[in-house]
C-alpha cells in the first residue's frame, strides 16, 4: 500500500513526466522548507556569511538549473541520469554541484589566492551556464530551432510587467525597499514564469500546458493562461511586505535564504520553459 502511493505521487511522476498532483505539491514545499533551514544551519557552522553576496553569487546556478532541466526535455540524455536534471532531484543535484565551487572559493579566500570567494563560486556558475547555453544552442541549431523572436517576446514581456510592478510598489504604495537588487530579482523571475507560462500556452504554436496543480487550475477557470499574472501578483506583493517586515524584525541570515528560495523558485521554471519554447522542444 505504502509502496503504490509512493510511485503513484513521487517516482511515476518523476519517471514519465506527469503533471503535478496537490500530494506532491505539498510534499515538495514542505522539503523546500525544511531543506532552507537545514542549509541555514550549514552555512553558519561552515562560518560562511548568509548575505547579499552569497545569494547574488548564487544566481548563474539557478540559471544552470533552468537549462539542465531543459536539456533533459531535449532527450539528449537517454540513460538513467536523466532523472537527476528532475524536480526535485534536480535540486539535490545542483546544490551538491555548487558547495564544491562555494567551498573552494572559500578555501582559497581564506589562503589569500583570491580576494572574494564569490569570484571562484559565482564564476564557476556563470561558466557552466554558458556550457550548457552552448549545448542547448548546438541542438537547436541540428535538431530544432532557434527562435530568437520567442526569446525577444517573452523577455520584452517581463521587463514591461516587471518595471510596471516595481514602480506601482515603489511609487503607488511607497515601498521604499523594493529598489533592493534581491527584491528586483524577485519580481523579475516571477513574472519570468508568468510571461513564459502565458506566452507557451495562449500564443506559442507548440501549445504547452501548465504542470502545477494551483496554475492549472486558474488557467481552467479563466480560460487563459495570462491569468498566471494575477497569481503572481497575488503572492509576490504581500510576500515582499512580509518579507521586508522579517528583514527588519527578524533573523537577516535567514532573510537572505528565504528570498534566494522564492526567486530560484519562480526564476528557475521561467527559464526553462522559456528556452523549451525557444528550441520548440
Amino acid at each position: 500500500m505504502i509502496s503504490e502511493f509512493i510511485y503513484k505521487y513521487y517516482i511515476d511522476p518523476i519517471r514519465y513526466g506527469e503533471a503535478y498532483t496537490i500530494v506532491d505539491t505539498l510534499t515538495y514545499a514542505f522539503i523546500l522548507i525544511i531543506s532552507v533551514y537545514l542549509v541555514y544551519r550549514w552555512l553558519k557552522r561552515s562560518g560562511i556569511a548568509i548575505d547579499e553576496e552569497l545569494v547574488l553569487a548564487t544566481m548563474p546556478y539557478v540559471v544552470l538549473g533552468g537549462l539542465l532541466r531543459v536539456v533533459q526535455d531535449t532527450g539528449m540524455i537517454t540513460s538513467n541520469l536523466q532523472f537527476l536534471l528532475i524536480t526535485p532531484l534536480i535540486f539535490f543535484t545542483l546544490f551538491f554541484y555548487a558547495i564544491v565551487f562555494l567551498f573552494a572559493g572559500k578555501l582559497l579566500e581564506r589562503r589569500g589566492l583570491i580576494s572574494r570567494y564569490s569570484r571562484l563560486y559565482g564564476g564557476a556558475g556563470i561558466v557552466s551556464s554558458i556550457a550548457a547555453a552552448a549545448v542547448l544552442t548546438y541542438f537547436g541549431l541540428t535538431e530544432t530551432v532557434v527562435a530568437l523572436d520567442v526569446l525577444v517576446i517573452i523577455l520584452a514581456m517581463t521587463s514591461v510587467t516587471s518595471l510596471g510592478l516595481w514602480a506601482f510598489l515603489r511609487y503607488v504604495l511607497k515601498w521604499d525597499y523594493v529598489s533592493n537588487s534581491l527584491y528586483k530579482l524577485l519580481i523579475f523571475g516571477h513574472l519570468l514564469d508568468a510571461s513564459a507560462t502565458s506566452y507557451g500556452i495562449d500564443l506559442h504554436p507548440l501549445h504547452y500546458v501548465e504542470q502545477h496543480v494551483v496554475g492549472a487550475n486558474l488557467i481552467a477557470l479563466t480560460g487563459t493562461a495570462f491569468s498566471m499574472f494575477l497569481l503572481k501578483l497575488a503572492v509576490i506583493i504581500p510576500a515582499i511586505y512580509i518579507l521586508e517586515l522579517y528583514r527588519k524584525e527578524g533573523n537577516p541570515d535567514l532573510w537572505h535564504l528565504i528570498v534566494l528560495a522564492m526567486i530560484v523558485v519562480g526564476m528557475a521554471p521561467g527559464i526553462r520553459d522559456m528556452v523549451r519554447m525557444i528550441l520548440y522542444v
